[in-house]
């Protein structure tokens, strides 16, 4: 095989590996997005996903019949402070993955499995309009003066690049590079329901020791996720969500691959609160590409947390 006919097939894989490094970090549906917080209060929570489905490569590369199945644990913190007169928070995710892949390679019965941290996320919000920074009774005493209201939010969130990688490997649970992604988006309340919608660009840094020391650049994704929630008295709560998201088609050493994403999202969410200071929260995720190359999965999550002072 040619050197010419080798890179072309190089850069194919490359292209068809990459999606695991953009479509989890870059389409999470996340209802409730823009709810106001009270200040002086914690957020710890701790959850589990199992995610399977379909895996589709360009055929020349001789993958068939590829199966996913992973398993993700993820903690997080999240903390309401005052910035400029204004409601903000940081959130702090932490995920670790146990992920495997199984399918044909040219014929060829062949798996793949990773094991370990991915990459943590930092994001940092701040609510234009809405409900002012204050305590929980205040914000109690506003929602019942305002039965409708629209928030405004602006945020930014940094994934940084300390998962598991090793440039000797296609497939890794880190990225081995920044991703930086702004967000604007509203949440509109009347009475028991509300909507949201929020709109990510998602930027790739270089990324220098991809893999055999090749390099690594990827061209910005655009995302939109929507979100009709329905709150039930004050401790139930349910959404159905749609994403979507294109783009970040990738450049391997100085050649650009023709492998933009597209996918779509929809998703259903019922969340629960009890003891005074905890929640729980199980959803259903589906995720389809729209192109030839990508993955359909289906997610189904378990999330917990606890509030304090």
């Amino acid at each position: 095989m040619g050197i010419t006919r080798l890179s072309l097939l190089k850069n194919i894989l490359f292209g068809s590996f990459l999606f695991y490094l953009t479509h989890c970090h870059a389409q999470d549906v996340e209802p409730r997005r823009w709810s106001s917080l009270p200040l002086g209060i914690n957020i710890v929570g701790a959850g589990y996903a199992y995610t399977w489905g379909d895996v589709f490569f360009d055929p020349v590369i001789g993958a068939e019949d590829v199966i996913y199945r992973g398993n993700g644990f993820v903690t997080s913190y999240v903390r309401p402070f005052r910035l400029a007169n204004k409601l903000a928070r940081v959130d702090i995710l932490l995920p670790v993955s146990f992920s495997r892949w199984e399918g044909l390679l040219n014929g060829v019965p062949t798996s793949a499995e990773r094991n370990g941290l991915a990459d943590p996320r930092v994001r940092l919000s701040l609510n234009l309009t809405g409900p002012p920074p204050t305590g929980a009774k205040e914000l109690q005493e506003y929602r019942a003066a305002h039965p409708v209201f629209t928030t405004f939010g602006v945020s930014l969130a940094i994934t940084v690049p300390l998962g598991q990688y090793s440039n000797s490997k296609l497939i890794n649970l880190g990225g081995n590079r920044f991703i930086i992604r702004p967000q604007a988006g509203m949440v509109h309340y009347w009475g028991p329901w509300s909507y949201e919608l929020t709109a990510s660009l998602v930027y790739f840094t270089k990324n220098s020791d991809f893999f055999n020391d090749g390099e690594l650049k990827q061209r910005p994704l655009f995302a939109f996720q929507t979100h009709l929630i329905r709150q039930f008295k004050k401790q139930y709560w349910s959404s159905i969500s749609v994403g979507h998201n294109q783009g970040a088609a990738s450049i391997v050493n100085q050649q650009f691959n023709d492998d933009r994403r597209e996918n779509f999202v929809g998703a259903a969410s019922i969340g629960a609160s009890f003891a005074g200071n905890q929640g729980l929260k199980l959803a259903y995720v589906y995720s389809k590409t729209l192109k030839d190359v990508g993955a359909t999965t289906n997610t189904v999550l378990l999330a917990w947390s606890i509030l304090f002072k």
